[in-house]
């Protein structure tokens, strides 16, 4: 399936095209279309995201793309469609049917297409305000599907989402964090790149994505984080950290460390601050002292070039990421 196109493309990274696509099979869903059809549309947002090279670039340069496993001929016009513009006319038509205000309650963790069909159905909720507020008043566990303890969660899932901080879905963030660490990798003199904070916890939500690279120069690497294809805003630039906005909303910050500090970086910036907070206290009663850079007794450092040391010089076993929330 070739694709030779001539055009000038906008700035859509696949994780817009895979995000389209998901947003596609979510409406779907909620007008219980065909699930095969629902099925397909979530395969192409799999295989889009995974995609190792980028597409609105590879059309912008009249490339032919790859042939791709489970994407046809309406599929593939339906990518051309999304690269070109950024939407594409199912995705608005499925939108304009949709009640006004549901698709806010599609981003909400916990909550997928039927959940969203049933809440609206019953209860005639379609806006997150409305979600936390039948939350709090018990009026959901009555529903199929919603125990107490699923209402609490929801509860507490819709505050979250209310919060002047945006969050994204793990498996959004996702999209945007793995390309964004390969393209760091491609930098010169960088050693290691690793999403660190809540990303690396596997949160359920993302709130902003922390890159940690080594480097023995951070010029370099803070130059191309700040010029990567996705980022509509620089924030701050440093000579050894960064931030900066994606189209996407996301906010992404860098931090560039000597190799020699990485396993204390790596700690520091994983979090989350409570388990920090802990480990330090333990640091501490040692007479040590733990930061970013490393595992020091007095000027001395005694450890802190991997994780696996930073805990055993504080005497604790190492403890995976997905645990560290106290």
């Amino acid at each position: 399936m070739g694709w030779p196109l001539y055009w000038r493309s906008v700035a859509v990274h696949n994780a817009e095209l895979a995000a389209a696509f998901e947003e596609i099979a979510d409406l779907l869903e909620l007008q219980n279309e065909n699930p095969f059809r629902v099925r397909a549309y979530r395969n192409a947002a799999h295989m889009v995201g995974a995609l190792r090279f980028d597409v609105a670039s590879e059309l912008s340069k009249g490339r032919d793309l790859p042939r791709l496993q489970g994407i046809g001929a309406d599929l593939a016009g339906k990518i051309r469609e999304i690269a070109t513009t950024g939407s594409c006319e199912l995705l608005r038509r499925l939108r304009d049917a949709a009640p006004k205000g549901i698709t806010a309650l599609l981003q909400v963790p916990g909550l997928g297409p039927r959940r969203v069909g049933l809440l609206y159905g019953k209860l005639r909720i379609r806006s997150v305000e409305q979600l936390r507020r039948a939350a709090g008043e018990g009026k959901l566990h009555g529903l199929p599907g919603f125990g107490a303890r699923t209402e609490q969660r929801v509860l507490a899932a819709a505050a979250a989402h209310l919060d002047k901080r945006r969050r994204f879905k793990l498996a959004t963030a996702a999209r945007y964090a793995e390309p964004y660490a390969e393209y760091l990798r491609g930098s010169p003199g960088v050693d290691r790149v690793v999403i660190a904070g809540s990303y690396r916890r596997r949160r359920e939500t993302v709130g902003d994505l922390d890159f940690l690279a080594t480097a023995r120069r951070a010029g370099p690497v803070v130059a191309r984080f700040t010029s990567y294809p996705a980022v509509k805003e620089v924030l701050a630039s440093g000579r050894t950290k960064a931030s900066v906005r994606l189209g996407s909303g996301i906010q992404a910050d860098l931090r560039v460390v000597p190799p020699e500090s990485f396993g204390a970086a790596l700690h520091y910036f994983t979090g989350c601050k409570a388990h920090n907070i802990a480990l330090r206290r333990l640091a501490r009663a040692k007479g040590l002292k733990v930061n970013e850079y490393g595992v020091f007794r007095g000027a001395q450092r005694i450890a802190g070039e991997t994780e696996e040391s930073v805990y055993a010089a504080v005497g604790v076993p190492w403890v995976p990421p997905e645990k560290r929330e106290a």
